[in-house]
């Protein structure tokens, strides 16, 4: 999904980035640009002031998700793992692994992961070692959940 940015003054108007980012990325964003000394501590994300003013690239990253529940937008609960041009998703209920190469597969239609086993083990490896440092409460089957009682549209 874009992310479009306007600050007059720094970023050239009409440039583009092709540099995957995630909305962790503004909230260090913006305390660099009100002042580094209004940043409390540590943050999952990373500062995109050298990216908006063209002074530097960032340096590359995996970026990563938790998302532990049933959401209208995920349909269940699970992690990913976007590295270079390869992302997977780990599913917890039920549980399914999915790999994708967003190099030439932007739309996420074709799962890579039983072909490419040794990256989906290397990555998913990763997800894990992520997840076990940094999630303190961790993801739980519902016994109670019903797929067919799911929102599966955003009702307006």
């Amino acid at each position: 999904m874009p992310l479009i940015v306007s600050w007059p003054g720094h970023s050239e108007p009409g440039s583009t980035s092709h540099t995957p980012v995630t909305g962790a990325d503004l909230y260090p964003t913006i305390a660099e640009i009100a002042g580094d000394a209004a940043r409390p501590g540590a943050t999952d994300g990373t500062s995109l002031v050298p990216l908006l003013e063209a002074s530097a690239d960032l340096p590359a990253r995996d970026i990563y998700w938790y998302y532990p529940h049933y959401s209208p937008q995920a349909k269940q609960p699970g992690a990913a793992i976007r590295a270079g041009a390869y992302k997977l998703i780990s599913h917890y209920d039920p549980p399914r692994t999915e790999l994708y190469n967003l190099g030439n597969d932007i739309g996420e239609s074709q799962d890579l992961a039983d072909q490419e086993p040794k990256k989906t083990a290397e990555l998913r490896a990763r997800l894990e070692a992520w997840v076990e440092r940094t999630v303190p409460i961790r993801h739980r089957l519902n016994p109670d959940y019903d797929p067919e009682l799911a929102v599966t549209e955003n009702p307006q």
